[in-house]
């Protein structure tokens, strides 16, 4: 047992991350030296109900307070002390969505999840109004859709905010969220740090907009910059996230931040020409720029930093889900026959993957659970295609399932390469699907064309991320970037890997055959139900 590390937690040295994921609520304690404590999780996953991908608010409450025991039985089982006071904490979680509060604070309608590929009508409009892409899954694309649709709930809009938002809200009393967050509800302008004024007044006046006399600015949260307080711990709070009685009130909030910003932290990607890939259900890219572009696409989303540099964020709705399924597939054919499930099931499966064939054997791949707006997919259908010559070996399958995963980011990335000429020399992946050494971070090498690199953090970036925003609240903000690279960064043990020249020729190869048969993905939907 670490002495130094019992100290911190006896005195309250401690900093916390806390992060909803799509698939795992996170938690992370550090010393208030950034020193690993201990984590908590708890597993969840969405319904699609009444035609929308949403989470429950009760299944939030108790899949926060499971993660946060989870991690505070660690603590006492390894330290012999419980977790009494923490000095800050910081709240993330997937971003954009919809929730919307009445004046009396309650939930007007089930909380729509970014993966709702609903908002269609509204994300055009409001993209060709601005000039400036709004992607389905804005929170701002949510809202104007709900109007369009004559939703009764819209007049008696009080408040709307994103899933950090709501549990920094509930946990502190304050209606903030971080600037990064903030860039996926409504445009940013970085030259104020604050939502774009002229594209709130656009919005105001839209004639359906004016039949519901709402002001925009009125019912959004206030954007923060990373480092900013954003309030403390309440005893209300407290009891909500250790019911307990445990912990005790008064830890400074950070911000609370989208998942993309506590990913651009946890793998040192916040200065300018710097960039990183977070890989899980969906999967995004993050590359930091030093102006706003003067055109825009429909693929590509401008977003923010946690300190408002703007970011081009390359987002696709899926990656790893059919992926998994495949895996946990093959696992339960495996305990069929042996009575177990390996511990190491994805590293024997993608030890494979080196052995495919060049051409995959003719298989062919599409990884869409959900739709997915960069190839105009508008409803899920995974697929398998083959041909009646194709070489099905289990290197060519699992080889065809991590290149289906990443082909939307491919595309999309091919786009941006086209809006803006980027100068980052490498992309700092992070992502569960890096516990496995190699194999996955060298097809996105091949995939993208560029070096990927993989921190020893991989997997956890998230909570981790978090937890230094927290930190740095604590300590009085300042350059993030210098901070990250002095204080966080200064011994981290990396791998870099760059695009093979015949892996990327035979990822081109995939892509070209995947581009061609997205027809056949875009009709899946309309014709398998």
């Amino acid at each position: 047992m670490d002495n130094s590390i019992k100290a911190a937690i006896e005195a309250g040295q401690l900093t916390l991350g806390l992060e909803l994921g799509s698939t795992q609520i996170k938690v992370e304690l550090l010393t208030a030296h950034l020193t690993p404590v201990a984590t908590g999780a708890y597993g969840w996953t969405n319904t699609l109900a009444d035609g929308h991908w949403t989470y429950s608010l009760d299944q939030v409450w108790v899949g926060i307070q499971a993660a946060y025991a989870d991690l505070a039985a660690r603590v006492k089982a390894q330290y012999g002390v419980p977790i009494t006071q923490i000095k800050a904490i910081g709240i993330s979680a997937m971003m954009h969505g919809y929730l919307a509060f009445d004046a009396d604070d309650q939930l007007l309608t089930p909380f729509r999840t970014w993966r709702d590929n609903t908002t269609g009508q509204a994300a055009e409009q409001l993209s060709q109004l601005f000039h400036f892409n709004i992607p389905q899954r804005w929170s701002v694309a949510h809202l104007y859709q709900a109007i369009l649709n004559g939703e009764h709930h819209v007049n008696q809009i009080a408040f709307m905010t994103t899933l950090a938002g709501y549990v920094h809200w509930q946990l502190s009393g304050q209606k903030v969220i971080g600037i990064g967050d903030a860039s996926g509800m409504f445009p940013i302008d970085p030259a104020t740090d604050q939502y774009d004024a002229m594209k709130l007044v656009s919005f105001d006046t839209l004639p359906a907009v004016q039949a519901h006399h709402l002001q925009l600015r009125q019912i959004l949260p206030e954007p923060l910059l990373a480092g900013t307080p954003a309030g403390h711990l309440s005893e209300a709070g407290a009891a909500r996230l250790d019911p307990s009685g445990a912990l005790q009130p008064g830890a400074v909030m950070a911000p609370p931040e989208g998942d993309a910003g506590t990913g651009m932290v946890a793998t040192n990607s916040v200065a300018v020409n710097s960039g990183n890939i977070s890989v899980g259900t969906s999967a995004f890219t993050m590359t930091v720029l030093p102006e706003l572009p003067d055109s825009w696409d429909p693929a590509i989303d401008i977003v923010a930093t946690p300190t408002g540099q703007p970011v081009a964020m390359v987002h696709a709705n899926n990656c790893s889900s059919d992926l998994n399924a495949w895996i946990n597939l093959m696992g339960d054919a495996i305990a069929a026959v042996t009575g177990e499930t390996p511990d190491d099931l994805y590293q024997r499966l993608f030890a494979a993957v080196p052995k495919a064939d060049a051409d995959l054997g003719g298989l062919l791949a599409f990884a869409n659970v959900s739709g997915e707006n960069i190839t105009q997919v508008d409803q899920g259908r995974p697929i398998q295609v083959r041909t009646s010559s194709t070489q099905i070996t289990l290197a060519n399958f699992m080889a065809t399932q991590l290149d289906a995963a990443f082909a939307p980011l491919a595309v999309g990335m091919e786009k941006l390469h086209e809006l803006v000429t980027l100068k980052e020399s490498t992309m700092v992946a992070q992502g569960g699907l890096f516990k496995t050494p190699k194999i996955a971070q060298q097809v996105l090498a091949n995939a993208l064309d560029l070096p990927i690199t993989v921190m020893t953090n991989a997997s956890v970036g998230g909570p981790f991320g978090m937890a230094v925003l927290a930190q740095f609240t604590a300590v009085g903000g300042g350059d993030l970037a210098e901070y990250l690279q002095s204080e966080v960064f200064k011994q981290t043990t990396a791998t870099t890997l760059a695009p093979e020249p015949s892996g990327r020729a035979a990822y081109q190869h995939f892509l070209a055959r995947y581009k061609k048969a997205l027809p056949l993905a875009r009709q899946a939907g309309s014709l398998v139900d």
